[in-house]
């Protein structure tokens, strides 16, 4: 892609491109160490004006809308964003890393399959029911917007966790305040050029880069009704405390270390075929990877040489280029932070089986080899803390009943995943898993199906028809004639 107007020299608030008070701040490309663009940088002051630009809109035109307006105003939304897919994905993958591949998905096309979903069930859901009064009479239950949404998120999946945010929070009528992480702050404005195109009230779509602090101040302002965040455990736990506080509604999706148990009757080659999109999907970075890989001891020598040379022959490059598998990490500082993982694997005695450092043939970028660590125990730092990044751990069981113990010894409960010839017993084990998702021979996200996690990996769900309910709020009126 050219390089010619990706800056983003403005903020988006109220419908129209703002001179931001923060300044700017420069961003740097993952595989090239190479300047990018700039972006318009928000500060309190910044935020403030965009929750009014909200709270104004909320309280304004938007609320005129009937849900089939929404509906169509989403459906423009979708289709602004679908004409921009190839060259949004491929603006991602210059900022985090992300191989094209997956990128033309997850960050071109699956938030326009959002934005359309939720358009269809706001067309298929009624705003209200009415029902039979207990006692006599009869009350309707009205379904109404929670009100002005902060939405805060991370750097790996910019498009699609945005999206994911979005989409149900406009379809319930809310309006919002969304600040992208400064990493892939170019491609947010990407969802102002849409809300243009798609002609939706002014304000009711807001977009504010901004650092940590001016986040804090977005959490706890007081005309913010709603937050809903995707980031680390630290920070959904730091921001969970603050909406405690407040009484305020919080959605939180959060950190993962989830499990891959491969069970004695599994299909091996078809384990090794999805390890990337399992395990490395995204160069790592990604909350749901199932980065501890559970063996039993009677194949753990055959999974262990099987995983070793799957990882070993990956494809690591250039992310535009469509037969990378492994691209950069998103920045320096998140290198060197997976390096220190790798080097306290080696430290700690593990058996290094492939990688454990930087490409030769990769001069620049944030690359890390991916890497694999065999003979760990599930008490190891390696396997205990989200690494974020190409590392693999693999952990001998004894059987079933250990594999799922190991499996739930985690602080984190956001995914996992079974490899069995026997689906039922696949089924099983994923009952005894204690995480929000589980996947038998596979792992992908439906978009019409809840997605999220418990324990530290945070609270509410996200997608299907249960991402809707986050951003609405139900009101009883009482009526006495049936």
């Amino acid at each position: 892609m050219e390089d010619t107007n990706i800056d983003r020299a403005a903020l988006f608030i109220g419908g129209e491109w703002v001179a931001s008070r923060g300044g700017a701040f420069d961003l740097v490309e993952a595989a090239t160490e190479k300047p990018l663009a700039r972006s318009a940088a928000g500060d309190r002051a910044d935020i403030d004006a965009a929750v009014v630009a909200a709270r104004t809109a909320l309280d304004g035109p938007w609320a005129g809308y009937s849900p089939d307006e929404r509906a169509a105003a989403l459906d423009r939304f979708a289709a602004a964003l679908q004409s921009r897919a190839k060259t949004t994905a491929a603006l991602c993958s210059r900022e985090n890393g992300m191989p094209i591949s997956l990128s033309i998905t997850v960050n071109g096309y699956a938030p326009a399959a959002m934005f359309r979903y939720y358009a269809e069930l706001l067309r298929a859901a009624p705003a209200e029911d009415s029902r039979p009064g207990m006692f006599g009479g009869r009350t309707l239950v009205r379904r109404e917007p929670v009100g002005v949404v902060a939405a805060i998120t991370p750097w790996n999946y910019p498009q699609s966790l945005a999206a994911m945010k979005l989409a149900p929070a406009l379809a319930a009528g809310c309006a919002v305040v969304l600040k992208p992480a400064p990493e892939t702050a170019l491609d947010a404005f990407v969802f102002a050029d849409a809300a243009i195109d798609a002609g939706l009230p002014a304000g009711v779509l807001n977009i504010v880069p901004a650092d940590r602090e001016a986040g804090a101040h977005l959490v706890a302002h007081p005309g913010v009704d709603k937050v809903a965040f995707t980031g680390s455990t630290g920070a959904g736990r730091a921001i969970g405390e603050v909406c405690g506080r407040l009484l305020r509604p919080v959605t939180l999706e959060l950190g993962g270390k989830s499990a891959a148990i491969v069970t004695d009757d599994a299909d091996l080659g078809a384990f090794t075929a999805a390890l990337i999109e399992v395990s490395l999907v995204n160069n790592g970075q990604t909350c749901h990877a199932g980065t501890r890989i559970l063996v039993s001891r009677n194949r753990y020598d055959e999974v262990v040489d099987a995983v070793t040379e799957t990882v070993r022959n990956l494809v690591i490059g250039d992310p535009l280029d469509r037969a990378t598998q492994i691209g950069p990490l998103v920045s320096a500082a998140q290198r060197k932070r997976v390096l220190g993982y790798v080097e306290a694997g080696r430290r700690g005695g593990h058996r290094l089986t492939t990688g454990g450092g930087v490409p030769a043939d990769q001069p620049h970028g944030w690359f890390v080899e991916p890497t694999v660590f065999a003979d760990v125990d599930n008490s190891a730092l390696l396997a205990r803390e989200e690494i974020f990044g190409p590392v693999l751990t693999v952990i001998p069981y004894r059987d079933e009943d250990d594999a799922v113990a190991i499996a739930n010894d985690s602080e984190y409960g956001l995914a996992g995943t079974v490899w069995t010839t026997d689906e039922q017993r696949g089924i099983a084990l994923a009952d005894r898993i204690h995480s929000g998702t589980v996947g038998v021979n596979h792992y992908a996200l439906d978009l019409a199906a809840p997605f999220g996690g418990v324990k530290a990996s945070g609270l509410g769900r996200e997608l299907g028809p249960e991402g809707l309910l986050p951003y609405q709020q139900t009101k009883s009126v009482y009526l006495a004639g049936r």
